[in-house]
């Protein structure tokens, strides 16, 4: 089984492990794709809709890999027991509902190895939560597919790791920034560029919008200096 870009970014972060998890598998790609490579032994793919899940059970019998993939319908990080699975994935959805998804969970959270974590939309809202809540963030990643870039987390739960950012720097990595990712430069010039079509549309002349103008202006000079630190 050939992975996307998106996918091959999360299973290209997961060591050799047991049992790996996927929290919202929909096909089941990620623990079929993970069997195959012998990146883990066993896998336990979790959706909370029955259509996704009845689909990842037909391919991963079509792979025929059925036999070492536990598949359940369940609610995120609620379908695992505590040090059932050594690795987590989590993808496909928002930085809002993985974050949600995390405390909910924390007991079971607690007691895996490490997590892969890529959010489909809102990432910022996932980094704001990782760095300020007791997670030691062992990588981040970036990746381009489809014209969309995606972050990927690698974390793991640790007691006293918090640590405060200005706010653009949970929009904008600081670790890719200063790893200097080869994919940052074209990210941040998109991020000018959809930073230019929003002050486009302020026209209102209110304080407020002079207000929202002005910051956006700030954001602007700010990543395009790091673009050129890159």
């Amino acid at each position: 089984m050939e992975l996307s870009e998106r996918l091959n970014s999360i299973v290209k972060h997961i060591e050799k492990t047991e049992i790996l998890a996927d929290i919202g598998t929909d096909h089941g790609y990620i623990p079929i794709y993970s069997i195959e490579n012998e990146i883990c032994n066993k896998a336990i793919a979790i959706d909370i809709n029955k259509d996704p899940l009845d689909k990842a059970r037909l391919n991963a019998i079509i792979e025929g890999v059925d036999d070492k993939i536990d598949f359940r319908l369940a609610d995120g990080i609620k379908g695992l027991k505590k040090e059932e699975a050594n690795v987590v994935v989590i993808a496909g959805m928002g930085g809002n509902l993985i974050r949600d998804i995390l405390e909910e969970s924390i007991g079971t959270v607690e007691s895996i190895d490490y997590l892969i974590l890529q959010p489909a939309q809102n990432p910022e809202i996932l980094r704001e939560y990782l760095y300020t809540n007791d997670y030691e963030v062992i990588k981040e990643d970036l990746c381009y597919d489809e014209e969309i870039y995606y972050e990927v987390f690698k974390v793991k739960r640790k007691a006293g790791e918090s640590t405060i950012l200005d706010s653009l720097y949970y929009e904008i990595s600081p670790k890719l920034l200063m790893e200097k990712h080869p994919l940052m430069k074209d990210y941040l010039e998109e991020k000018v560029s959809n930073y230019k079509r929003i002050e486009g549309f302020i026209k209102e002349g209110t304080d407020n919008a002079k207000v929202r103008k002005e910051l956006i202006k700030e954001k602007i000079n700010i990543i395009s200096n790091m673009i050129n630190f890159i």
